[in-house]
């Protein structure tokens, strides 16, 4: 790469824009060509967002159903566990060739976010440039689940998989380790988006003696920003006065979510006077078990909508029992929302305790209830006082720029050592 000219990095990540992941790694992407980076970004989804920059393998119906039948041909295996639990689990089996595009071929760097589907494992060891690998969930590193919850056998390579409930140690999650390991290049940065993340990297036996760091997940916080509460309870046909509790994900029932320990925690507030207000994509919540109003405003896709969402609430209510980050909870303090959440896994890295919000123990109902009561019962200037600190955070550790210049550092790293290692 001559020097004068900008650095060229390809971005894979599996999905469509819109799904949590890829949203992350578009972001990034964007704060990247903003500093200059020459990036593009190549998607198995249909979406581009009419960005020149982005390219969707599934644009068409036809690379659309051919991506989604690669992916059903390389999670085959995973059937032959009949009783296995009802969660996401992938082998890393499919994927296209990626490296006979044009893009892979101009870059000096290849970066991979979430890639099931997109790419096979096995690719992996065609690569002959720089690679960075951004681990948005535990995947990378487990024999085929993406949140382990109780189960530390990635430690040791994994088999007898709880979540195949599998009793043999020489089961499907144990070869898919084994594979990961066979193809992984050995030169190549893993980076972690939170430090728990990063710690469950170095522990497992897929990364083992491979480099990890942590450079956070990112917000734009020019999309999530405050606006008058009033105004964004209009706008959401919420009432303009009183206390309103937000609560939410992209899907609300995902076992690692903890919606159950939030309900558990609202039996505290029974006959209180304050307003439950829901979002998320799923099958509806046993809400009927609230004693107080409740309003769901449904799967919000769109920048606009959360970003009303999360300024009309009071506090932001994420009851995660395991998350890679928890970037609902970076959005939610963008738009200078104090958060209650558990003390555990990325979330933990996020939220400074009862000074941009509060961290319970986990994983006890009752001290989240604890949490939502202190911040509610907080003065108006303490407050706001709060809105301002979760706000300054927000743009100071999460915002898309800081963390692509991160990257833009690491990038000059191992494109200069590689060029000294070819001198």
């Amino acid at each position: 790469m001559n020097k004068t000219e900008p650095l060229r990095v390809l971005h894979l990540v599996a999905g469509n824009l819109s799904g949590g992941a890829a949203r992350g790694a578009y972001w990034l992407h964007q704060a990247q060509r903003e500093i200059g980076i020459d990036s593009t970004l190549v998607t198995s989804g249909r979406e581009t967002g009419d960005d020149p920059s982005v390219i969707a393998l599934g644009k068409s119906p036809i690379q659309w159903m051919k991506h989604a039948a690669l992916n059903r041909l390389g999670n085959i295996p995973v059937r032959f566990y009949a009783k296995r639990k009802p969660w996401i689990f992938n082998t890393g089996f499919a994927g296209i060739d990626f490296t006979k595009l044009p893009e892979y071929h101009r870059a000096d760097v290849i970066h991979l976010h979430w890639i099931n589907g997109l790419v096979a494992m096995r690719t992996l060891r065609r690569i002959k440039k720089p690679i960075v690998w951004t681990m948005r969930d535990m995947w990378p590193l487990t024999g085929g689940c993406h949140y382990a919850i109780d189960c530390n056998n990635y430690i040791e390579g994994c088999g007898k998989c709880p979540q195949l409930r599998s009793n043999s140690k020489l089961d499907l999650s144990r070869f898919i380790v084994a594979h990961k390991r066979n193809f992984l290049p050995r030169k190549m940065r893993i980076i972690g988006i939170s430090e728990w993340l990063s710690s469950c990297a170095k522990s497992s036996r897929v990364f083992a003696n491979l480099p990890v760091q942590t450079i956070s997940n990112n917000i734009n916080t020019q999309d999530f920003f405050p606006v008058p509460v009033t105004v964004a309870r209009e706008a959401l046909g919420l009432p303009t006065s009183g206390r309103i509790l937000l609560v939410g994900a992209q899907r609300v029932t995902d076992f690692y979510k903890g919606f159950d320990h939030f309900l558990q925690a609202m039996k505290d507030f029974s006959g209180e006077d304050f307003h439950v207000v829901s979002f998320g994509r799923g099958p509806s919540q046993d809400w009927s078990s609230l004693a107080v109003q409740h309003t769901n405003l449904g799967f919000l896709s769109d920048t606009v909508s959360l970003r009303l969402a999360y300024s009309a609430a009071n506090v932001f209510v994420a009851p995660s029992l395991m998350d890679a980050f928890g970037k609902t909870l970076a959005e939610a303090q963008a738009c200078g929302t104090p958060v209650v959440c558990f003390d555990a896994t990325g979330p933990r890295d996020i939220i400074e305790h009862k000074i941009t919000g509060y961290r319970a123990e986990p994983f006890e109902p009752e001290d989240l209830a604890k949490g939502i009561h202190w911040v509610l019962q907080q003065s108006a200037e303490q407050h706001e006082m709060m809105r301002t600190n979760a706000r300054k955070r927000a743009v100071k550790q999460f915002d898309s720029r800081v963390i692509a210049h991160q990257y833009k550092s690491l990038y000059e790293e191992i494109t200069a050592k590689r060029a000294t290692a070819q001198a």
